[in-house]
């Protein structure tokens, strides 16, 4: 009987995000402020008060969410004791904070850097993603294999649910190619670039040294990342799976598959939104998933 808990990537916000944890306790409030102060700007207003257009930008959307998420790590108190830790793309900042891998300042620090790396990738060239639904993955993979530029399977989010990523006629293409074969759905996403692919890797080198410059230390947990959905406990390997991160897909199913596998049993989204939620019920229909 173990008890995992999960934390959520981009696309999670939402207006006035973090406001009821703000008024729960001296300690949260004490939280925000800090991100406010180390990042510079007022980031919980912006939180609080701001459009989904302005929640939608990734400088602001990444701190937002990882803010969010670490509130609710304090809003628990006593009662946040992780079997194990995980994290969705952004979220794995999160799960190594809260498992006590990293400080929640140095966290915020890669966490900004990381959105600004990202949106200056995504500038560089037109690229996007695309959402594919009802085909299995070794086909996805085949034909993304088969098309001419770059275009690789992203995010393993549920058997049956990938997202694809890479140049935009690449992606356009691809999504063409596994409608022909049969996916019920092929979806551009309105999202900035290519997120987990090859095109990243100016970001990735960006963020290689911060990385390595970072702190480090072992977990009091094993955190499972998304480069290989194993448990890490070791800070080193850490730092090594977090710097490829950017470009390599995340695997979530397998992820999950992975902490069911260990002993997870229960299973607790700690962030904005219920998107992790409603992913683990489809890859672990067993597993208890806990509201705290």
């Amino acid at each position: 009987m173990k008890k995992a808990y999960i934390f959520p990537g981009q696309g999670s916000q939402f207006s006035g995000m973090g406001r009821d944890l703000y008024d729960l306790s001296a300690e949260v409030k004490a939280r925000f402020e800090e991100a406010d102060h180390i990042l510079g700007f007022n980031l919980s207003k912006i939180m609080f008060e701001g459009t989904a257009e302005e929640l939608k930008a990734t400088d602001i959307t990444q701190p937002a969410v990882f803010v969010h998420s670490m509130a609710a790590v304090i809003a628990l108190g006593n009662k946040f004791k992780p079997d194990m830790t995980a994290g969705h793309s952004l979220g794995e900042f999160s799960a190594l904070v809260a498992a006590g891998a990293l400080s929640f300042e140095d966290g915020l620090r890669l966490v900004s850097k990381r959105a600004k790396a990202m949106q200056k990738a995504c500038e560089m060239q037109p690229s996007t993603m695309a959402a594919v639904l009802g085909l299995a993955d070794t086909i996805v993979e085949e034909i993304c294999a088969s098309i001419e530029g770059v275009v690789v399977a992203a995010n393993y989010n549920c058997p049956g649910q990938l997202v694809i990523s890479g140049e935009v006629l690449a992606v356009e293409t691809a999504a063409e190619k596994l409608k022909a074969a049969g996916a019920r759905r092929a979806l551009i996403l309105p999202v900035g670039g290519a997120f987990h692919s090859p095109l990243m890797a100016p970001a990735g080198e960006e963020l290689k040294k911060a990385i390595e410059e970072t702190p480090f230390v072992n977990p009091i947990c094993p955190v499972y990342q998304n480069v290989s959905a194993a448990a890490s406990m070791e800070a080193e390997g850490i730092k090594k799976q977090l710097i490829e991160q950017l470009t390599a897909a995340v695997r979530w199913t397998q992820t999950i598959q992975n902490m069911t596998r260990d002993g997870a049993t229960t299973f607790v989204e700690l962030g904005p939104g219920k998107v992790l939620q409603g992913l683990v019920k489809k890859i672990a229909p067993l597993a208890e998933i806990a509201s705290e």
